[in-house]
């Protein structure tokens, strides 16, 4: 879960104007493509509007019990960067992490639809408490313990309180990896749900539902001294920059020779990865306040923007076009099209994989139309992408696959 500095990151992207052309068939996707409906409601505050936009986005839905009721619920939630100060004056929850009170809020919501366990689930520092952790990212702990349901905390950069990690294969025809060694409350959990940021990202473009689930990959076999549960760092060799191994017995790549573009790669990783979890039921992407131009601080520029938004969804593709589209962006862009411009569509490649509809005209968009949610993420942005060897590879020479 650390963040890549901005100067790594910029070593690595020099690395697209060396990239061959790599041409494979496109994945044929699952006929026909899944299509779920998307809920869409304003929420001007993180106080006192809060409660009642949420329960309106879920009724919308058709409500929460019928999802929750008896089960375990695991929530991953997007706390990139760990407990740290936030952009512009703000805290992280405002600008780019899910709020603590949204994660309070949905946690409220689901134990008093009946759910029975809600397991938290984020990757830290192996050595820190989870209580420390959560707590110096602004969480009211207390709160959460006094639910109805029970209440845990996953650390899933690491085996945590399992004694061993679940084996999921993916289920399309993988681009990057056949399967994943996780941790195994992704596993054993009766309803997966993404608690994601409305936000770009430096390499992928956005960053919601799917992205949410990249720092889901273990340290001990995706991390930079990958092999022990002692392991520590980041995921650049193996995921990012593709120049390392996952540790046994985590599968290696299927093809060792496609581009080792952190864009290319982040991008089909994170669409594996939603092949190989369990079906995420629920998307819930905090559109409240945000930012522009990139995930976190250790991004430059970035701007602080207000949203006002709550966008939820039963299937992660829908949702996250939607999503894309009330950010004024064709959730259907190629490379080179904004926010595309260091890295492939996400959103494009599951649809391609046959995980959901990314053709926001045949989704069923409840509450706020389209136009009404429409908050136009482009103008300023990404002006520091705009130039250098980032954009020189066109579109046609990244392949399908």
């Amino acid at each position: 879960m650390q963040p890549t500095e901005i100067d790594r990151r910029k070593l690595l992207g020099l690395g697209f104007a060396a990239t061959a052309v790599w041409a494979a068939q496109r994945v044929a996707p699952v006929s026909p493509v899944p299509s779920a409906p998307v809920s869409i409601v304003r929420c001007r505050d993180y106080g006192s509007e809060l409660k009642p936009a949420l329960a309106l986005l879920f009724d919308r839905l058709g409500g929460l019990k019928r999802l929750v009721a008896g089960k375990t619920v695991a929530i991953k939630v997007n706390l990139t960067g760990g407990a740290r100060e936030g952009v512009g004056g703000r805290s992280a929850g405002q600008t780019f992490q899910v709020h603590p009170s949204l994660v309070l809020a949905c946690c409220q919501g689901f134990a008093a639809a009946g759910a029975r366990r809600i397991r938290l689930l984020e990757g830290w520092d192996g050595d820190a408490p989870a209580d420390d952790f959560f707590r110096r990212c602004g969480w009211d702990l207390p709160a959460l313990r006094a639910l109805p349901a029970k209440v845990e905390f996953e650390n899933t950069n690491y085996r945590g309180s399992f004694r061993s990690y679940s084996h999921l294969k993916v289920r399309h025809r993988p681009y990057i990896f056949p399967s994943f060694e996780l941790n195994r409350s992704y596993e054993e959990c009766d309803l997966l749900v993404s608690l994601a940021k409305m936000k770009n990202h430096f390499s992928a473009g956005l960053t919601l539902t799917l992205k949410n689930f990249f720092g889901a990959t273990p340290i001990p076999f995706y991390g930079d001294d990958a092999g022990s549960e002692q392991s520590r760092g980041g995921r650049g060799p193996v995921l990012h920059k593709g120049t390392g191994k996952p540790a046994p017995p985590a599968e290696p790549e299927v093809d060792p020779t496609s581009p080792r573009e952190d864009g290319y790669r982040v991008t089909r990783i994170s669409v594996d990865l939603a092949g190989a979890l369990p079906p995420i039921a629920l998307s819930v992407i905090d559109g409240i306040q945000t930012v522009q131009g990139g995930e976190g601080p250790w991004i430059k520029p970035l701007r602080v923007l207000d949203p006002h938004l709550l966008i939820a969804g039963l299937n992660p593709v829908c949702t996250d076009a939607v999503c894309a589209a009330a950010m004024a962006y064709d959730p259907l862009g190629e490379f080179g099209s904004p926010p595309f411009y260091r890295g492939d569509n996400s959103i494009s490649l599951a649809a391609q994989a046959g995980i959901g509809s990314a053709d926001v005209s045949k989704i069923d968009v409840r509450g706020l139309s389209l136009p009404e949610a429409r908050f136009n993420f482009e103008p300023n942005s990404h002006a520091w992408l705009s130039t250098g060897p980032f954009c020189t590879i066109q579109p046609a020479n990244r392949g399908g696959r």
